[in-house]
């Protein structure tokens, strides 16, 4: 959240003191995510479930994209491990960007966000405690990577999207507040 209440400010994760345990890369990604959860529940506050299904401008939808932040988390850490995706992963992958009309609530999709960051929040601790240089390969193309690069890219990949989704949720509120003076 970027924004503080009347009450009590805001403080954003990393100056919170919070996963001292965890080496310092591994630290920033868990902060990261919670940095993204924030900004998640506080800028989509308020919107309905058809709005977050839309497309304003040609937008893509913010229901793509928490299904994506969501799906992509564990497939980005899959790779991070060692591993390659499963016919899960690549079946929800499909679905995500397919899915366009779904009926998912907002609800359901933070849940499924938050679910997604419990998991990689275990999967993040015990890859920070490896050689972050291992090297790593993504997808069946076998793209060179590391451990660190994969854990690191979650991070990145999931803020840009949460950047994409309070962009589209401003122009959606906009959007609202424009078509109700015009109403009224």
């Amino acid at each position: 959240m970027s924004a503080s209440s009347a009450s009590t400010p805001y403080t954003e994760p990393w100056l919170r003191g919070t996963h001292s345990d965890v080496p310092a890369a591994g630290r920033a990604v868990l902060h990261a995510l919670e940095l993204s959860l924030d900004d998640l529940t506080l800028w989509t506050a308020g919107l309905t479930d058809a709005e977050i299904h839309s497309q304003p401008l040609g937008l893509t939808s913010i229901a793509f994209h928490l299904r994506h932040i969501a799906g992509s988390t564990g497939r980005i850490l899959t790779y991070a491990e060692g591993g390659l995706l499963s016919r899960e992963q690549l079946a929800a992958l499909s679905s995500e960007q397919h899915g366009e009309g779904n009926p998912e609530s907002l609800s359901e999709l933070l849940a499924a966000v938050e679910a997604a960051f419990n998991d990689a929040a275990g999967r993040i601790r015990v890859l920070s405690t490896a050689d972050l240089d291992t090297p790593r390969f993504v997808g069946r193309k076998r793209f060179p990577a590391s451990i660190g690069g994969a854990m690191i890219h979650v991070a990145d990949h999931t803020l840009r999207h949460t950047g994409q989704i309070v962009t589209t949720a401003k122009v959606l509120k906009a959007l609202r507040a424009s078509s109700d003076s015009a109403a009224g």
